[in-house]
């Protein structure tokens, strides 16, 4: 949803658009061409989360209101878009307190050892989270030195979107792969 909306808007913002150098943010952007597309897709992800975070029942509860307040945390994203030039403390803060919620829940979710799904298994949920605070590093870097922002945060958001699916593909799987007694049952 992430990708397709940062894809679609860019559209319709036209080669004006650095997707290299410039953030989603610019998409969101109250008054950007694409504005409607990027808020539809923050709309769609937050509610992901949100879902996700509510059904996901093998993960640890920490993780799962984390996971929450990431999408919440979208969700404010489209309450309080981004100006359409300069910065703005209160998007800024919001998709601060996101990212942060979305690199950490991953970590804060393991539950088990060996015997829980893949995704929520411990070192799984640390590389995870370790790839995503690097990534926020280079984010960071690139911010500071006006580079390839666009990069480095497409890159970190992919990856806080996408890996909620594969939690939930692995405790699906998991599911899956039980045994089920002689009587059918489970």
């Amino acid at each position: 949803l992430l990708i397709g909306g940062w894809t679609g808007a860019a559209l319709f913002e036209g080669p004006g658009y650095d997707p290299v150098s410039q953030t989603i943010s610019v998409l969101g952007a109250y008054g950007a061409p694409g504005f409607w597309v990027m808020s539809a897709a923050f709309l769609a992800l937050g509610a992901c989360h949100l879902l996700t975070a509510w059904g996901l029942r093998a993960a640890a509860t920490a993780g799962r209101v984390a996971l929450a307040g990431g999408g919440l945390a979208a969700l404010g994203v489209v309450v309080l878009p981004a100006p359409s030039s300069g910065g703005s403390l209160h998007h800024g803060a919001v998709a601060v307190v996101g990212f942060t919620l979305l690199a950490v829940w991953p970590v804060l979710a393991a539950n088990g050892g060996p015997a829980a799904p893949w995704a929520l298994r411990l070192m799984p949920s640390i590389t995870v989270t370790a790839v995503m605070a690097v990534g926020g590093a280079w984010f960071l870097i690139e911010m500071h030195r006006q580079g390839d922002v666009g990069i480095a945060e497409r890159v970190v958001t992919g990856i806080q979107s996408l890996w909620p699916l594969v939690v939930a593909a692995s405790c699906l799987r998991h599911t899956g792969n039980r045994v089920r007694p002689a009587s059918g049952r489970p």
